[in-house]
């Protein structure tokens, strides 16, 4: 098991691309030889390896690791792949804080809507927005 001291002073061995330092249930702290670390976790989904980060060190204390850890095996339990859910939660948040044509074309609408006939400004939405 690994403890927030051993986190702390790790470094990674000249002439080797990173060092692994293993805490319990898959999870790991990768040193590179730039002296970032970084969480992991391995697990088993469909009969395949795969692992998750977790995050920086220290950004990222030991007992979040250990909760992240925790968090990504009850996900799998459940019959679904961690790294899915975290892609699907991106794309999610993406789309939802995306600049759309149909926002940007209400508010131009709105600035110059004063400067135009009723109808040209019922004709210029009715042209570019469909809904």
């Amino acid at each position: 098991m690994l403890t927030d001291a051993a986190c702390k002073n790790a470094t990674c061995p000249a002439g080797k691309s990173r060092l692994r330092l293993t805490d319990s249930g898959g999870l790991y702290l990768e040193v590179a030889p730039n002296g970032s670390k970084r969480w992991f976790a391995k697990y088993r989904f469909a009969g395949k390896e795969k692992r998750i980060a977790l995050g920086s060190y220290p950004e990222v204390p030991l007992k979040a690791a250990r909760a992240a850890r925790d968090a990504a095996r009850k996900t799998r339990e459940k019959g679904v792949d961690p790294v899915q859910i975290r892609k699907a939660e991106v794309i999610a948040q993406r789309a939802s804080s995306a600049i759309t044509f149909k926002t940007v074309t209400e508010e131009y609408h709105a600035r110059k809507a004063s400067d135009w006939s009723k109808v040209h400004a019922a004709q210029f939405l009715g042209s570019l927005i469909v809904s």
